[in-house]
């Protein structure tokens, strides 16, 4: 089964920064995890503005609810958390 054909499982995500305060998920793709833990992510849109270049792959049957902007506090670094 080439790349191409195999059955995407899981939901691309990003991040868009909207202003100094606001970020909000969007779906971005979709992609795969094979069985070495490599993740396939084909992306078929991205953010105009405030994209940092963070995808995160969700499985599918785990989707996120619908996205909905968020407020940063003022110490909190933008990005992967943890």
């Amino acid at each position: 089964m080439t790349i191409a054909n195999k059955p995407h499982t899981h939901i691309a995500f990003t991040r868009q920064r909207i202003g100094k305060k606001f970020i909000r998920d969007l779906e971005i793709g979709s992609g795969y995890i094979d069985e070495e833990g490599v993740a396939h992510a084909f992306l078929n849109r991205l953010p105009i503005g405030g994209f940092t270049g963070y995808v995160r792959l969700a499985p599918k049957d785990k989707l996120l609810p619908e996205p909905t902007p968020q407020r940063l506090d003022d110490d909190e670094e933008f990005g992967i958390e943890g």
